[in-house]
């Protein structure tokens, strides 16, 4: 099974709730992400009138494919259902500053997958904050292998 993360995803958001969605692709879209060829790190996912999209996900051409027109950055539609749709946007009205944000493209078996998750944004102080705790528990680990040496 092939998983790619967006490496922003935790640094950037709080997460409060998550689901898998299935997304619509060209044919050399699908060979691309088979062979882990995605960046998440700028894209969002978006509410529209027909539908939810994930905007601003890069998958770049298949090089044995005719680029004629090829948007790499092109909006491209997840499969939700309509109760689950709602659930969202009844989720995102009463929350405040609620935001969808890809978490992560993998496969299930012959199908791509995309984990969208419910997010508040981080302030900076906060990403601070966190960072810090990231360096100190790293601090310690290197210590304790240190002592564990000898």
């Amino acid at each position: 099974m092939l998983k790619i993360t967006n490496r922003k995803y935790f640094h950037t958001y709080q997460e409060i709730e998550t689901m898998e969605a299935g997304i619509a692709l060209l044919g050399s879209e699908v060979k691309q992400i088979k062979s882990g060829n995605v960046k998440l790190e700028d894209s969002f996912v978006k509410i529209l009138d027909d539908g939810v999209y994930l905007i601003n996900a890069e998958i770049p051409n298949y090089k044995f494919s005719f680029p004629q027109g090829y948007d790499p950055r092109r909006s491209r539609r997840l499969l939700l259902h309509k109760k689950q749709i709602l659930r969202l946007v009844m989720k995102m009205r009463r929350g405040g500053n609620h935001t969808l944000a890809p978490k992560s493209c993998y496969t299930k078996g012959q199908l791509i997958k995309i984990e969208v998750g419910l997010v508040r944004g981080r302030k900076d102080i906060e990403r601070k904050v966190i960072q810090k705790r990231r360096e100190v528990a790293r601090s310690q680990q290197m210590e304790a292998r240190e002592a564990m040496k000898g």
